[in-house]
C-alpha cells in the first residue's frame, strides 16, 4: 500500500504552511501530497479559507522533486473544462510529470453561493462530470490545435471520487485510472471494490487502481498519540478519526484495508499546523512498503 498526505486546504492553510508540509512529506518518503479543492472552510469556519488548489500545486511543483501532487477532488462546477485541463498541464510541466487530477461532481452548496458558481442539480453536476472528463481527455490527447500536451504520456492520471454509486463508477470506468472512495469502513471498502471491479470487467477493461481518503492521527508512542488526539477533539468535536494510534497500530489498521483491495491511501491530516506528524506518517509508509 502506498501512503499519501491529504491536507484540507480550505481550513486556512497559509503558503508558509504549505511549503513546510510539502517539504516534510517529501523528506518523509511519502508517495504524494494531495489537497482538497474547496474555497470556503468546512470545519473551522470563517475567516479560514483556501488558496486556490491548482495555483498552490503548481507552486509546490517548483519546490519539490519526487512526490506526486494532486487534488482530492476538483469539482467540475468551479472551472470550465479547458481551464482545468490547462491548469493540470501547467502543473505537469512544472513538476516534470508528477501531477494527478482528482475530479468530482462537487457537493458544497455554500461555497458555490459565496463565489457565484452555479450549483446545479445532482444530475446536472454528474452530467457535467461526464462532459468534462471527455473534453479534458480530448484536449490532453487527440486535440490537434491545443498545445502544449502534458509531460506524462498518454496523459496525467485521472482519479474519480465517490462511494461506488452507478454514475461515478461509470464515469471512472470510461475515463479514469483510479477510483477513490472517502471514509469507508472495511466492509464498505470491500463492497465498493467489488462493484468497481465488476463494472470494469463488464466494460472489458483492466481493474482501476483503488484508493481511499480517510482521517488519521498517529504518534510515535502512546503519549504523543494521546496529545494529538486531544487536538483532534478540539478541532472536530469527535474522539478520534477512523485510523488512529501508534505507527504499529496505524499500520495494523491499514493492512486490514489493504487486504480488501485498497492500494493507496490518502491520510487526512486535519491539524495542518502539526508538521511534526508528517514524518510519523513516513514511518507508516515505510512499514507498509
Amino acid at each position: 500500500m502506498r501512503v499519501c498526505l491529504m491536507i484540507e486546504g480550505q481550513e486556512g492553510v497559509s503558503w508558509e504552511q504549505w511549503l513546510a508540509l510539502a517539504q516534510a512529506a517529501e523528506d518523509a518518503g511519502l508517495d504524494g501530497l494531495f489537497r482538497s479543492d474547496h474555497y470556503r472552510s468546512i470545519g473551522r469556519g470563517d475567516p479560514n479559507g483556501s488558496l486556490d488548489a491548482w495555483a498552490t500545486l503548481a507552486a509546490l511543483a517548483a519546490r519539490t522533486s519526487r512526490m506526486r501532487l494532486g487534488t482530492m477532488v476538483s469539482p467540475v462546477t468551479f472551472r470550465p473544462a479547458a481551464v482545468l485541463a490547462k491548469n493540470v498541464v501547467t502543473a505537469d510541466h512544472i513538476s516534470e510529470g508528477r501531477v494527478e487530477l482528482g475530479i468530482g461532481a462537487g457537493w458544497n452548496e455554500a461555497e458555490h453561493t459565496t463565489y457565484g458558481f452555479p450549483f446545479l442539480t445532482a444530475r446536472e453536476r454528474l452530467d457535467e462530470l461526464d462532459r468534462q472528463l471527455e473534453e479534458i481527455t480530448r484536449q490532453w490527447t487527440s486535440a490537434g490545435d491545443i498545445w502544449p500536451k502534458p509531460v506524462q504520456e498518454p496523459r496525467p492520471p485521472i482519479i474519480v471520487g465517490g462511494r461506488a454509486k452507478p454514475r461515478t463508477v461509470r464515469a471512472a470506468v470510461r475515463f479514469a485510472d483510479e477510483y477513490n472512495t472517502v471514509f469507508p469502513t472495511v466492509d464498505e471498502a470491500r463492497e465498493r471494490k467489488r462493484v468497481l471491479d465488476e463494472a470494469a470487467r463488464e466494460a472489458g477493461r483492466e481493474p482501476l487502481r483503488y484508493s481511499m481518503m480517510i482521517g488519521c492521527v498517529a504518534g510515535r508512542d502512546r503519549d504523543e498519540t494521546r496529545e494529538r488526539l486531544g487536538r483532534y477533539r478540539e478541532l472536530t468535536g469527535r474522539d478520534a478519526p477512523p485510523i488512529a494510534g501508534t505507527v504499529e497500530e496505524v499500520c495494523e489498521q491499514l493492512r486490514v484495508y489493504e487486504a480488501v483491495g485498497v492500494e493507496r491511501v490518502m491520510l487526512q491530516h486535519l491539524a495542518h499546523e502539526d508538521v511534526e506528524m508528517v514524518p510519523v506518517l513516513g514511518d507508516v509508509a515505510e512499514s507498509l512498503r
